[in-house]
This record gives C-alpha cells, sequence and structure tokens, in this order.
C-alpha cells in the first residue's frame, strides 16, 4: 500500500491466479454523456493502470496535481502487473464493473469497443483537446472512425543495456542492429564471463514482439487485415526453435525468472540486456538501481527491413457504464493532453504523442536518451500493423506463458505450436 501526501490511499491490486477468462457482455449502461459538468458536485472516479512502483508514484504525483486543480473531484488508483491487470477487466466486464477511467491498450480496442463497454469519446469532446493529437497517433485509439482512446505516447522496441554490470564484466557493450545469432553470441560472452552470476539476457523468442519484428521485417505480419494469422505454424516452428541455443546456458533461466517474477532479469540485475518499449528506460532503473542505461537498436537479420513502428498500444479509455463521463473525460485529457503530465512521467509511458504534452517534458536524462533512440531507429520505423484482431491480447499472452513454458522444459516447441494454433482458432472464431 502506498501513503498518498493528502491522507487518502492507492493500492498495488493482488494478482489474480487461475482467474476464469471471462466471455465480455454487450450489456454496457452508458453514462449521460453529453451532460453539462457541475463543478460543485462531489465526484469519485475509479482509475486504474498497470505497471510497476515507478509508474505508481509518477500517477500519485499526477493525480494530486488533478485534485488541486478540481478539489470537487477524487481520483481512487489502483494498479497491477499486466497479465492481472486484465484477467481482472474481464471479470469486471463480465459483471458490468469496469472502471470510470483506466490505463488501456490498442490490442484489447476492439475486443472492448465492440460489445459497446468503451465510451465514444465524442460525446464528452468539449472536454478533451483532440486537436493536439497527430492524425496517425490518434486513429490508434478509434475503431471504424469511433474515437474510444486516447494514446500517452509512443515507443519502439529497444534492447535494454545495464553499463555497469557490463563493466564489471568486461565486456563491450552490444552494438545494436546485429543479426540474432550475433545477439546470442554476445549474450554467451557476458554469460562466461561472469560465470553465470549475470546473464546476457533473456531468450527474446518468448515474446510475440520479437516475432513480430521477424515476420515484418520479411514484409509480414502477425494478422492480416482481415483478422486472420498472418504467419504458418511452421514459421512458429522456426522462431521457437531459434532460440534453443539461448536456453541452453546462455540465457537466464526461465526458473530463475519465475522465482522473481513481476520483477524482471533486467530489473533484478540478473541479466546485461533485455528487450522491451523503449518507454521502459525510467521503470528500468528504478527497478534496477543502475546508474546507467543504454538503448540500442534490436537485432536484424535482414538489411534495411522495416521491423520497427511507432508503437502507440498504452492508451487511456472510457468506460461507457460511468456515472460521471464530464468528469472522466477531464481527467483523461489531464492525463494524455496536460503539460503536468509531461513534466511528471517524460517519455516513460512513451515519447509524447500530443503536442500539448510534449511542451510539458524536459527532454534530458533519461527523456532525452528515449528520444535520441527514437531518432536512431527511423530508418528502420515501417508502417502500424493493422488494428489488431479481437482476442489479441489473449494471444499475446498464451504466446508468453507457452514461450515460457518452452523455457521450463514443461513441453516441446512442437506442443507449443500445435497449443498456441489451437487457441488461436477458439479466439479468432
Amino acid at each position: 500500500m502506498f501513503t498518498r501526501k493528502n491522507g487518502r490511499h492507492w493500492l498495488a491490486a493482488a494478482a489474480m491466479t487461475g482467474a476464469a477468462a471471462l466471455a465480455l457482455t454487450g450489456c454496457a449502461g452508458g453514462g449521460d454523456a453529453g451532460g453539462e459538468y457541475d463543478p460543485d458536485e462531489e465526484v469519485t472516479l475509479n482509475f486504474t493502470w498497470w505497471g510497476n512502483d515507478d509508474r505508481a508514484d509518477r500517477y500519485g504525483q499526477l493525480i494530486e496535481a488533478f485534485e488541486a486543480e478540481h478539489p470537487n473531484i477524487t481520483i481512487d488508483g489502483t494498479f497491477t502487473d499486466f497479465p492481472s491487470y486484465w484477467e481482472k477487466r474481464k471479470t469486471e466486464a463480465a459483471g458490468g464493473g469496469l472502471p470510470d477511467v483506466w490505463q488501456f491498450s490498442d490490442s484489447y480496442l476492439r475486443e472492448y469497443a465492440e460489445p459497446g463497454l468503451l465510451l465514444d469519446l465524442d460525446t464528452v469532446g468539449e472536454y478533451i483537446d483532440f486537436e493536439a493529437f497527430d492524425e496517425g497517433l490518434r486513429q490508434t485509439g478509434q475503431l471504424d472512425g469511433t474515437q474510444y482512446s486516447l494514446p500517452t505516447g509512443y515507443s519502439s522496441w529497444a534492447v535494454f543495456l545495464n553499463d555497469g554490470l557490463l563493466e564489471a564484466a568486461g565486456v563491450e557493450p552490444y552494438e545494436g542492429g546485429t543479426t540474432y545469432d550475433e545477439y546470442t553470441e554476445w549474450m554467451a560472452e557476458v554469460t562466461e564471463a561472469t560465470g553465470g552470476e549475470v546473464y546476457g539476457g533473456t531468450d527474446m523468442t518468448q515474446r510475440i514482439q520479437t516475432f513480430e519484428n521477424v515476420l515484418r521485417a520479411e514484409g509480414g505480419n502477425l494478422y492480416t487485415e482481415d483478422g486472420e494469422l498472418g504467419f504458418t505454424e511452421d514459421q512458429l516452428r522456426d522462431f521457437w526453435n531459434s532460440g534453443a541455443e539461448a536456453r541452453d546456458g546462455v540465457a537466464i533461466p526461465q526458473q530463475q525468472l519465475e522465482e522473481i517474477a513481476p520483477i524482471s532479469g533486467f530489473g533484478s540485475n540478473r541479466t546485461a540486456s533485455e528487450a522491451s518499449w523503449s518507454n521502459f528506460l525510467g521503470g528500468y532503473l528504478a527497478d534496477s538501481g543502475a546508474e546507467s542505461v543504454t538503448l540500442v537498436a534490436p537485432p536484424l537479420d535482414v538489411p534495411g527491413g522495416k521491423d520497427l513502428y511507432r508503437q502507440a498500444g498504452l492508451q487511456v479509455a472510457i468506460s461507457a457504464d460511468t456515472e460521471h463521463p464530464e468528469a472522466a473525460a477531464m481527467w483523461l485529457d489531464f492525463v494524455v493532453n496536460s503539460e503536468t503530465a509531461g513534466e511528471v512521467f517524460g517519455t516513460t509511458l512513451g515519447f509524447p504523442a500530443s503536442e500539448t504534452k510534449l511542451a510539458g517534458t524536459t527532454l534530458e536524462g533519461v527523456d532525452a536518451q528515449v528520444a535520441d533512440y527514437l531518432e536512431s531507429v527511423s530508418d528502420r520505423i515501417g508502417d502500424a500493423p493493422p488494428v489488431p484482431v479481437v482476442g489479441y491480447g489473449s494471444l499475446e499472452q498464451t504466446f508468453w506463458d507457452l514461450g515460457k513454458s518452452i523455457g521450463l522444459g514443461a513441453i516441446s516447441v512442437d506442443e507449443a505450436v500445435s497449443q498456441f494454433f489451437g487457441e488461436a482458432q477458439v479466439i479468432l472464431g
């Protein structure tokens, strides 16, 4: 539990283990959107997000700033880790109890918008500055022309390096942009140099984002515009098999990662590198306590491949059944648009997507690093992928879970491929 300065509290929600994935209901209520905001009415909004303690501390600062400007509005905030977050949202959706405002992901846009669970933001448009967004970034929260969410920022996939651990190991930093095999060879150097006290990295084939980059470099995508998978069983099998060398004593053993979860191997200083979204830099510094972390380009097997893109997946949405749509819109606008949000979050929620939020961001230190990284990989930025299919979030989690099971030796690659496509067939119909 984290105590706020004004005496109220905001909580880290407990992880839901073994929670059943409940089907979404299409019976959203719908608040009185488009009404008049009463500044004298006492309003309490439930707000939730996923992330670590660093993100929670920043949201705490933002909540205090917003409540100082709007003393009649109280923001009750909770947070948890990413997998538990979406399990809880599914349960709430089935029971009609979604939060008023919540950190959202474009991966779930179809899943929550199509059944009518998200508020059409145009109905509270007078409280939100849409014009502060580049049209392309604004469209990441649209489905069939309706605006259901807005991005906090955008990121690109990156490899993070713990400079202190590498210096202590006497290993030169990974230069970035090499082939995947060369990156694995570099990881092996680190693991060997430290005698396994620090591993070179984590098995990259666990993450669907790495697979997406491999497919995009070859001109493909994870899924098609028609809502089908964009790859074959053989492609997935080859991808997971490509991680065999890393899993054979080079990358950190999956069992160790299970023991320290939800902190990652990089965040716990057990690996010298890790791949993730560029906006994770601030969180990695906070988790690891490292004095210096460097971002470099991820591996690439196809010269000139356009595998990366401006990922604006971290968004904010309002539930359709909120009883206070106008106040909810004001809080959403404060999160995605205010200069205060730029001051508090910098680039930790992605490089600011709106002009007004960017105006409040001082690009120095960590934020300058992220900006410099995004510029350094600009020649690898391609078109954004299609709008995620319904159930993409579940497929992403299934992919990660199966990757971890492979690492634990619980299943073979062939079994994992069969299970993934079986799950995909159920989810995609």
